[in-house]
């Protein structure tokens, strides 16, 4: 099927622009070829809160851990609940 090159449209107004792609492909008026893959390094991935309760001698620990590597200890927290929600998904279940 050959593309035909078709220029941009301009519209007066949302309403115009509305009708005007109910009725027509956006294919027909952007080659995809031409196209790039978006890279968005700067987006953070959602985060929720939540409450854990830790016996205080572990938190302790952690925050000495974190202290030498001079990280905050919820960063670290998180770094190494990643490393072994990693860990565990790799292996496989034993039954």
């Amino acid at each position: 099927m050959k593309k035909t090159d078709k220029r941009a449209v301009k519209f007066s107004s949302e309403d115009a622009e509305r009708r005007f792609w109910a009725t027509h492909s956006a294919l027909d008026y952007f080659d995809i070829s031409r196209t790039k893959r978006a890279s968005f390094p700067n987006l953070k991935p959602s985060v929720q809160s939540i409450s854990i309760r830790l016996p205080a001698d572990m938190l302790e620990a952690l925050k000495v851990l974190a202290n030498r590597r001079d990280v905050p200890y919820q960063s670290l927290l998180k770094i190494f609940l990643a490393e072994r929600i990693k860990a565990e998904l790799q292996t496989p279940v034993k039954a």
